[in-house]
């Protein structure tokens, strides 16, 4: 399986603090059956320009496998997630004008993931994820949506829909027992399509695919979490 929002790369946010971390919540990750991570850390582009956020990135990623390598030859625990590398971009404003907006999708696919304000979206705010999803080269992704889609209307909703935007939901709207069965419908329709742990570290804010996993799978069988892996693996197909 796909875990489509992490934060496993040290040092990069608010997520893992250290390279040993990195390491313990990929272990954890491949212990739940995720076979594939996209490493997600946080853009801001109010913070820094895209160049030093991909050198940041890269560094990181870098640290992580020296590190990763050298537990396989001593350990023998090769047996770690793949990692792709990713961004969850945070929304603002004229976005879509952003200098190689581009370079910040999920490995060398078309998918883009973008953290949207959890708060009513204004129409030009509509408007300018409409512009970005009909650029050429992206499939624009929602981060978790359970956030955000409340303050929205269903018009609004559908209107994105339509739009053919992904939507991506964390591991703990399924796991938590006041929105598992709001999840659950939501992944029915077809309004779900992605599912990420949006793990930062190993306390806190741990990995819970597994668990996820384990509540869509008792309720619609085996076969749709092989269909949703499917699917995932077809949008990375183009990496």
């Amino acid at each position: 399986m796909i875990d489509w929002h992490s934060h496993v790369l040290s040092g990069m946010d608010d997520g893992s603090k250290s390279v040993a971390e990195s390491v313990q919540l990929l272990k954890e990750l491949r212990a739940q059956g995720v076979d594939t991570v996209i490493a997600t850390p946080h853009y801001y582009a109010d913070d820094e320009s895209v160049e030093s956020f991909l050198q940041r990135r890269e560094e990181s990623y870098q640290s992580l496998c020296a590190q990763v390598e050298d537990l396989s030859k001593i350990s023998g625990n090769g047996d770690l997630p793949k990692i792709v590398l990713g961004t969850e971009v945070c929304y603002y404003p004229a976005i879509r004008r952003l200098e190689r907006l581009l370079d910040l999708r999920i490995g060398q696919s078309d998918l883009l993931l973008l953290e949207m304000p959890s708060r009513k979206w204004s129409e030009y705010t509509l408007r300018e994820i409409e512009e970005i999803s009909e650029i050429r080269g992206v499939t624009l992704i929602l981060a978790h949506i359970e956030r955000s889609f409340p303050f929205q209307s269903p018009k609004t909703l559908e209107r994105l829909y339509e739009s053919r935007i992904l939507m991506q939901s964390n591991a703990g709207f399924f796991t938590a027992l006041g929105t598992r069965s709001k999840a659950l419908r939501l992944l029915r329709d077809g309004k779900v399509h992605l599912i990420g742990s949006d793990c930062h570290n190993t306390t806190s804010r741990p990995p819970r695919m597994e668990k996820a996993f384990h509540v869509i799978s008792k309720k619609f069988g085996e076969h749709f979490i092989t269909q949703m892996n499917e699917f995932g693996q077809t949008l990375l197909v183009k990496e």
